[in-house]
């Protein structure tokens, strides 16, 4: 079977007709926009697109998923990949809705997508027609723009704006619904890119008057601190912010998706910020007497108790959205803009500082986590395999070069707490909405975005079984997916909570799985199991060298739990350790 070919090809408009139809522009205006890969399902009200679709298969590939929620997580993962728009493809009715799950993660975590979806005919809108849904009422809330297309003369403009608005500003998901009629009607066909759109600002006005007073608070700090997220990402201005923190000699604390933004090893990375986040980072938010934000958005498993969070500290927001200023924190010195831009005007502005005495702050914290958790996690005295050391094991064998696209649940906490990375886009997870079935697909997209990098999928038995049929996918694109199966037979942090807090009444936790040995093989997957520490080094060995996909199952501890933890309703400061 071949696999996908994403060299580019020239694109060249059609010079024997002077119109076209509908669906070959949704195609062309595609092809135009530099898309070399779609996912999605078809179906009726699509129909006329995937024909159009077939003349053009040398220009745009189409990726078939097998549900319209892996389309669009395959978007997202190949949009974090790559660094471009995502585009996935799906029918009305519940083809669309299938859809918003992935949306509404996307929208959370400012991931740039494209949906278009097809519609019942324009004379039956509104009459409860067979799959017809209100897709544009239904995605208002999880998108940053959408738009119902109901002749063909509309369908140039709606795309250049929806790739214009996906991808500048924070980006986000954008959804095009398309009648059916107008995907047969003909028009004179005429592209052009867009640029600007009246009253709609990529970004907000740099104000130097904010810019200076955060350098000077940060030169008169005696304890600042950072924190960075995915804005850093998807800004691309991981130098800029490594220059930043650098010249004033900052702790940076990462939130799980600004992790791979500044290389694990870099001795300013202090590490993880939130509930399961190091106990450093966590604890020393209520010390810090400056606290710098640079693209997150202080969501709740960052901060805990609002009430208990950094009271004692002057806070300096830099963002790109004017609506996250003060949403959660207020930010005494909020600085808008695009981080590319704002971080080096402060950063030129930045005295030379060692620091030396509150590093050692961050040091003396990450000592006693390493005793009282670390130690044991990666390199477990008893019998019992745990994730963390799986996780060590792995970044022996990537060297930190992979991209290591996780599920969500304990496997995703470990897996961003301990993985190594040296380059950004490394690191892929759903955020703000913890979407479970979100890795397996996502990590098919980014294996399609990034085919020179190897990508590693880290999944738990639950979120796996979400979206399991993704497996056919993977074999029939033939993307190098590897596929690391942590199998603990619980949906493991529900468990982890119903024992600390309720009383280890396990209800309807515990997984009787099918056997994933033989469903792997279904796949045609090479795989494999691991089920006693002597054959964990080479098993994971024979998983990141074997060409193509490969399935490896490693059974874990099925009560461990992930420490340190902030317990719900906490403050940062009050992070258990056991």
């Amino acid at each position: 079977m071949a696999s996908i070919d994403l060299q580019p090809t020239e694109y060249k408009s059609p010079s024997h007709q002077t119109t076209i139809s509908g669906a070959e522009a949704i195609v062309q205006a595609l092809i135009q926009e530099g898309v070399d890969i779609a996912f999605g399902y078809p179906g009726g009200a699509i129909m006329p697109v995937y024909d159009a679709l077939y003349d053009y298969q040398d220009r745009l590939h189409h990726v078939l998923a097998r549900h319209e929620q892996g389309a669009v997580h395959a978007a997202q993962g190949y949009s974090r990949a790559s660094g471009k728009v995502g585009v996935c493809l799906a029918t009305s009715g519940p083809g669309a809705t299938n859809l918003i799950t992935g949306i509404a993660d996307a929208h959370i975590d400012s991931t740039p997508l494209v949906c278009i979806t097809g519609q019942v005919p324009s004379h039956l809108l509104g009459s409860d027609a067979f799959q017809e849904t209100d897709v544009i009422g239904i995605s208002i809330p999880v998108t940053k723009w959408n738009y119902q297309v109901t002749k063909a003369e509309e369908i140039p403009l709606a795309i250049a704006k929806a790739f214009y608005i996906a991808h500048t500003g924070r980006p986000g998901p954008v959804l095009i619904d398309i009648t059916k009629d107008a995907q047969f009607q003909q028009l004179n066909f005429e592209y052009k890119r867009c640029t600007s759109i009246r009253s709609y600002r990529e970004e907000p006005v740099i104000e130097m008057n904010q810019i200076e007073a955060a350098a000077k608070a940060i030169n008169e700090a005696k304890r600042p601190y950072v924190l960075f997220g995915h804005g850093i990402i998807l800004a691309e201005a991981e130098q800029e912010f490594k220059a930043f923190v650098e010249q004033s000699n900052l702790p940076a604390a990462w939130t799980i998706l600004g992790l791979s933004a500044m290389e694990t090893s870099h001795p300013l990375n202090v590490g993880m910020l939130g509930m399961h986040g190091n106990y450093g980072p966590n604890l020393l938010t209520n010390e810090c007497d400056v606290l710098i934000a640079v693209g997150m958005r202080f969501d709740d498993r960052v901060t805990g108790n609002l009430d208990k969070y950094a009271k004692q500290a002057k806070v300096i927001h830099l963002e790109i959205d004017p609506a996250e200023i003060n949403k959660n924190v207020h930010a005494h010195i909020p600085v808008l803009g695009n981080a590319k831009k704002t971080l080096p005007l402060i950063t030129q502005r930045l005295q030379k500082k060692d620091r030396n005495e509150w590093l050692e702050r961050f040091a003396e914290c990450d000592q006693l986590e390493h005793d009282k958790v670390i130690q044991e996690e990666l390199n477990p005295t008893n019998e019992i395999l745990t994730m963390g050391e799986v996780i060590r094991i792995l970044n022996e064998k990537t060297g930190g070069d992979a991209i290591i696209v996780t599920d969500v649940g304990q496997h995703q906490m470990v897996a961003c707490r301990y993985a190594e990375f040296k380059q950004s886009k490394s690191n892929i997870t759903s955020g703000g909405l913890g979407t479970m079935g979100f890795g397996l697909p996502a990590a098919l997209g980014a294996a399609l975005g990034a085919p020179d990098r190897t990508v590693v999928c880290v999944v738990g038995d639950g979120g796996l079984q979400m979206t399991i049929q993704e497996l056919a996918t993977i074999y029939q694109t033939q993307a190098k997916v590897k596929v690391l199966l942590l199998n603990n037979e619980f949906l493991g942090m529900v468990r982890q909570w119903q024992q600390l807090f309720f009383d280890k009444r396990y209800s309807s936790t515990e997984m009787i799985n099918p056997n994933f040995q033989l469903l792997a093989k279904g796949f045609r997957m090479h795989t494999n199991q691991v089920t006693h520490r002597d054959q964990l080094d080479q098993a994971l060995t024979e998983f990141i060298e074997t060409d193509g996909a490969y399935f490896l199952e490693v059974m874990v501890g099925k009560e461990n739990n992930v420490f340190p933890m902030v317990p719900s309703g906490s403050g940062v400061a009050e992070i258990r350790l056991d």
